[in-house]
């Protein structure tokens, strides 16, 4: 049985998934851009590394050998799955 989808920000830390679908719809035009130069697209491989407590902050990201802080409205966007 295949492991159900969930946004990235629910991701456990340090747990391995892959991108499955970005509503880039949800995102602002300069934030979508800004994802696909750091390489987010379906089919890639991303690791949750730290999540910032306060406030609902930022979450920090590895993607390839890069760590990229995203928001949390951002990370909701984007659906991964586990492996």
């Amino acid at each position: 049985m295949a492991p159900a989808p969930l946004p990235l920000e629910a991701l456990p830390l340090g747990r391995p998934a892959t991108v499955t679908m970005i509503a880039w719809e949800r995102m602002a035009a300069p934030e979508a851009r800004r994802l696909r130069e750091f390489g987010f697209d379906e089919g890639v491989r991303v690791e949750i590394l730290h999540r910032a407590t306060l406030f609902r902050g930022p979450v920090a990201c590895r993607i390839g050998r890069m760590t990229v802080a995203l928001r949390r409205n951002v990370a909701a966007a984007i659906t991964v799955t586990t492996d």
